[in-house]
């Protein structure tokens, strides 16, 4: 017998954005439901490098990507890959990509993650104060590792936009490196973002979020949404397998599985997914006091309770593919000639980031049905943009006139 439910608000997707919505709604006194297969936070926004990065604003696909695009595919030790079996179905999104890589499309998306970023921290600041969240951030800044040269003199695509745009960024000497992390070798230069935070437990913020928005009255429904129904009332439909949900407003904020239901809201959003990997060490005492980027191996080192994770490069190849060995070891080689004295591996990890070719999440109201409010397509931003992007989604279904200018974010830019 398929159970039926109703409510105020369904939110599909019980990651990071979903989470912080959840909170924010419910805080507020909607009745809420999140829908999701899987236990809450346990995706990508579990696995992630645990960084709040208001710095980072220059977009995946920039000027230098385009350039040294050629030299990262034939590069085995590159932090980008490509599945060659997943190729035609990725050539229109590689095709887009190279079109928001250009510098006019770049800048432009630069600018539009710059001014959303611009109030990613104080929105967590809010959500923090309220969940009791603050111990499991830490305020030590991001330091970018060189050690191979200065980086075309300082002035590489993504350094001149940050410094065009005021992002606060402090080039470093290698003996101001040295001082700041002492337990990495020597380095050529540093680029530091004091700004940056870094969360110690990505699993227990959500876990925290999830027993907020409950206790404001929220439930969670572990459950597939497989199709979108408008109602005659002017509701919307999940039809899950075992129920059906009908809610007044529906939030899609599934990441990498929105496309699909996108659609059925008349969305054709050219969302794929970039395949993260992450190792973690244990240790006692973590060498490192704050998220670390060696830029030439393109991954991040950031401690964490207990353990040292090591997150990051890019694989395109979908969905379904499993795990990529290759991928790990890469990771795990970087990691040691880095830091010589780790011991084995505690875990590794596959996740999924959704990814759009210019960068920018899509935020925003369906075309179809006013009442379906689209959040998904983060990338490498989920952590830092959840806070703002679920205070824009509440207001939206709201109606309220505090939410920041959306524009540059709507579903219907890819017509």
């Amino acid at each position: 017998m398929v159970q039926s439910l109703k409510t105020d608000v369904a939110i599909i997707g019980a990651g990071i954005i979903g989470l912080t919505t959840a909170v924010r709604l419910a805080a507020d006194g909607r009745e809420v439901v999140v829908i999701d297969p899987n236990e809450p936070g346990s995706g990508v926004s579990y696995g992630n490098a645990g960084t709040l990065a208001p710095y980072a604003c220059t977009p995946v696909g920039n000027p230098d990507v385009l350039h040294n695009l050629p030299g990262l595919l034939l590069n085995p030790e590159s932090p980008l890959a490509v599945r060659l079996t997943a190729l035609p179905a990725l050539l229109p999104w590689l095709a887009r990509f190279v079109r928001e890589s250009l510098p006019k499309a770049a800048r432009r998306n630069g600018y539009a993650l710059a001014a959303l970023l611009k109030e990613a921290m104080p929105a967590w600041r809010d959500l923090s104060e309220a969940a009791e969240l603050s111990d499991l951030f830490r305020q030590e800044g991001c330091l970018y590792f060189y050690r191979q040269g200065l980086p075309a003199s300082h002035r590489d695509w993504g350094t001149c936009l940050r410094e065009e745009l005021g992002v606060h960024q402090e080039w470093l000497t290698s003996t101001e490196v040295a001082k700041l992390e002492p337990g990495l070798p020597p380095a050529t230069c540093g680029l530091f973002f004091p700004d940056a935070i870094h969360i110690v437990d990505p699993a227990i913020l959500s876990e925290r979020l999830a027993a907020m928005a409950k206790s404001y009255g929220a439930s969670f429904q572990r459950a597939y949404v497989e199709r979108l129904e408008p109602q005659s009332s002017g509701q919307i439909r999940l039809m899950c397998r075992d129920r059906n949900v009908d809610a007044h407003s529906v939030v899609l904020a599934a990441g990498a599985w929105s496309r699909s239901l996108a659609r059925q809201g008349g969305e054709h959003i050219p969302l794929d997914t970039e395949r993260g990997y992450h190792i973690e060490f244990a240790v006692d005492v973590a060498p490192i006091r704050r998220p670390v980027c060696p830029v030439e191996l393109g991954f991040y080192m950031t401690p964490m309770q207990g353990r040292l994770r090591v997150a990051g490069t890019v694989e395109l190849g979908g969905l379904t593919a499993p795990s990529n060995p290759k991928r790990i070891a890469l990771l795990e080689r970087g990691a040691r000639k880095l830091l010589p004295d780790l011991g084995p591996t505690q875990t590794h990890w596959l996740g999924f980031r959704p990814s759009l070719p210019d960068s920018r999440p899509v935020i925003g109201r369906s075309r179809r049905y006013s009442n379906l409010i689209l959040a998904f397509g983060h990338g490498h931003l989920g952590m830092t943009l959840a806070g703002i992007t679920s205070r824009a989604v509440a207001g939206l279904i709201e109606n309220r006139n505090d939410i920041p200018d959306l524009s540059a974010f709507r579903p219907d830019r890819f017509s």
